[in-house]
């Protein structure tokens, strides 16, 4: 069966650094997949090449079995791939709501003619992104908040607000960089419960994490980079007992 995703031998350099090394993955669909790997292993470099952020040297992205690897970033967005980033990048002094609108514009037919007369039709327009913003919020749990401003928002739910936000785009894809970095046990919970359920609203997830207790309790699929190169991939059992796993993880624990 043809994947979602397929990476095929994605090289990238930087100078004379090569951030990824013939690297190939492939992402089934209706899965969580996993990447993970010590810090510089190229995991959120391969989130950047699929989104159009960087463009490898050498290899091809392919989605949906059409080759995106020379896409613009928000191309690669209207064809169905969204994401989150390592650093939560809201727009603080926004309300929730709006911050998740912003979402939405991937999808906006509206142009600059549009925007200024304010036609019945792009009133139309607006009401349709309201509403998905507003589901968007209800998935992830902060639907009553949709009038806060986001820099008020408590740390774990600024995260989840950047989920909601990658959701309004209306994603087959969801990237979610390290989405539980700085979470407490009790907000990780929510949040391993929350991708479980965007999963069942047929939408493939593909996620970076360090937290293995996360990786390794939620994902059907893993695959391991060490400096730039694939090492291993399979299920979390596979991965437990992988030696050359262990080892590129020296000193971490992996459960």
């Amino acid at each position: 069966m043809p994947a979602l995703l397929e990476l095929d031998n994605i090289t990238i350099s930087f100078g004379g650094l090569t951030a990824l090394n013939r690297v190939s993955l492939r992402v089934e669909e209706g899965k969580i997949n996993s990447l993970i790997g010590p810090n510089g292993a190229g995991k959120s470099t391969i989130f950047n090449v699929i989104t159009g952020i960087y463009r490898p040297t050498d290899g091809r992205v392919i989605f949906q079995g059409k080759d995106i690897t020379r896409e613009k970033p928000y191309l690669i967005t209207a064809l169905g791939i969204a994401r989150t980033f390592q650093n939560i990048r809201l727009f603080k002094n926004l309300t929730v709501l709006d911050n998740v609108k912003i979402g939405c514009h991937s999808c906006s037919r509206a142009g600059l003619f549009g925007a200024i007369t304010r036609l019945g039709g792009v009133k139309r327009e607006e009401r349709e992104i309201t509403a998905r913003a507003q589901r968007a919020l209800e998935i992830v749990g902060l639907a009553s908040k949709g009038d806060e401003l986001a820099k008020n928002l408590p740390y774990g739910e600024q995260r989840r607000l950047e989920i909601a936000r990658a959701l309004a785009a209306s994603p087959r894809l969801l990237l979610l960089d390290e989405p539980a970095a700085g979470m407490n046990p009790q907000e990780k919970q929510t949040l391993m419960e929350m991708v479980q359920h965007i999963r069942e609203m047929n939408i493939t997830i593909m996620l970076v994490e360090h937290d293995m207790s996360f990786v390794m309790n939620l994902s059907d699929h893993v695959d391991v980079l060490n400096y730039g190169e694939k090492i291993a991939g399979g299920t979390p059992a596979e991965i437990r007992q992988n030696p050359r796993v262990i080892e590129a993880y020296l000193g971490n624990e992996i459960e």
